[in-house]
């Protein structure tokens, strides 16, 4: 219906505030400032908030593997320092989902204390194109868990033409 327009959850596109505040203000751009501004839904940033929280951008390593086809999967699980000390039982995982023919990082999967904050600036990185170079070229701030994010080097399995295998022959 010309004139009506709709944004946020009615949409069933994605169900965060965040995603229906962009889509509401590019609209506003659109309409009424002289700018033509849509939103790209690729690559958006979510956060569950539990104990560990879990963020996350881009695909799935399930999705990407749907869609890249060749996809090299960067995983690890450990305890974070702040956890080791006082013997908590508690774990972190992170996960790196990378086109191996790009080597773009299109996908990032954390679990840990933080997790949101720290898949935010993740996601910018995402966004803009980050490699997997890229991220092997920063230098990690330590002792913190977001610094697996830069020094995970082998892939931990792979898929080759949307199928996962542990090893490349």
């Amino acid at each position: 219906v010309p004139g009506i327009y709709a944004v946020g959850d009615i949409t069933d596109r994605m169900a965060l505030t965040p995603v229906a505040l962009m889509e509401g203000h590019r609209l506003s751009d659109t309409l009424f400032g002289g700018k033509d501004r849509p939103v790209d839904h690729e690559y958006v940033a979510s956060t569950v908030f539990t104990t560990p929280e879990i963020g996350t951008v881009g695909y799935t390593e399930e999705d990407a593997a749907a869609k890249f086809r060749d996809v090299d999967v960067y995983k690890n699980r450990f305890r974070a320092m702040k956890h080791s000390f006082p013997k908590s039982e508690t774990y972190s995982l992170f996960k790196l989902i990378v086109d191996s023919k790009t080597q773009r990082v299109v996908g990032c999967h954390v679990a840990t204390d933080g997790a949101g904050e720290m898949v935010q600036g993740v996601a910018i990185a995402v966004k803009m194109g980050a490699t997997k170079e890229d991220f092997d070229n920063t230098i990690g701030i330590h002792p913190t868990s977001a610094e697996e994010l830069v020094t995970m080097r082998t892939p931990s399995y792979y898929y080759r033409g949307g199928v996962k295998t542990d090893t490349l022959e």
